[in-house]
């Protein structure tokens, strides 16, 4: 997690002009148009750089609301204060799913100021120009003459089913001419424990395995490629199951796999 714990606030003689931008419906709620700004303001800046736009992400945006009303009690600005989880634990009990998590905070007397603030603070411009993220919630509270602000940037992943992680990997394992067995039970038992190789019950057995767990699905471990690459396999078993060694406040989404090699 990539979070920067500078506050920077700048004496500006120049404020960026406000931008007549109608918040866009989500789901049911309609996003606050002076938070919506700061979105538009942002993508505007990401644009110029190159990066892609940031989509509104309702779970990210509670996260910063609870959060920014944390620190209108507190007064001054902090990424976490005494007895509160970290943005990435914030993010993730909020119902956010993501591989990478980054948070700009600032106090100011309007958006456009508070992105002209971040944009000339170079640990706050990189979170908000970072290419790799994908997805913002933003909060503002107002509170002693100004707005207290908070923005969690995301790379975003996606909640797949048990079902769903195991037919992506088994794509790309098929890619390599090794046609995948029907049955996952014994890719899933092996899934589950942290070392040993399994033996099925009846058939041929298993002779290499590989476990891992990651965020991405894209594309097979290094070592598994390799194995793959060496050829002399001819068919594969795909298992997932619940990731290993992460506590229940675990912030990182991830994924956990076992491909097992005949």
């Amino acid at each position: 997690m990539k979070v920067f714990w500078m506050c920077l606030i700048l004496s500006l003689a120049l404020v960026a002009p406000l931008i007549a931008a109608q918040s866009p419906a989500n789901g049911s709620h309609a996003i606050p148009a002076s938070e919506w700004q700061i979105v538009v303001l942002a993508n505007q800046a990401r644009a110029q750089a190159g990066a892609g736009p940031l989509k509104w992400d309702a779970a990210l945006a509670e996260a910063a609301r609870q959060h920014c009303l944390r620190m209108a009690a507190e007064g001054a600005i902090s990424h976490q204060y005494n007895g509160e989880p970290d943005p990435g634990q914030r993010a993730s009990q909020a119902g956010a799913s993501f591989s990478l998590i980054e948070e700009n905070v600032a106090f100011g007397p309007d958006p456009a100021t508070i992105h002209v603030q971040w944009m000339h603070s170079p640990p706050h411009r990189e979170n908000l120009l970072n290419p790799e993220v994908d997805h913002v919630g933003v909060a503002l509270v107002p509170g002693r003459g100004g707005l207290y602000a908070v923005a969690d940037y995301e790379r975003a992943v996606a909640q797949l089913t048990q079902n769903q992680v195991e037919t992506a990997v088994a794509a790309l394992v098929k890619a390599h001419g090794v046609a995948i067995l029907p049955d996952a039970a014994l890719a899933r038992s092996a899934c589950a424990v942290d070392d040993g190789l399994p033996r099925a019950a009846s058939g041929p057995q298993p002779r290499f395995i590989m476990r891992w767990q990651d965020a991405e699905l894209a594309q097979l471990p290094q070592a598994l490629l390799a194995r793959l690459a060496k050829g002399g396999f001819h068919q594969a078993e795909v298992g997932s199951c619940p990731v290993q060694g992460q506590g229940p406040q675990a912030a990182f989404s991830a994924y956990r796999v076992a491909v097992l090699l005949y």
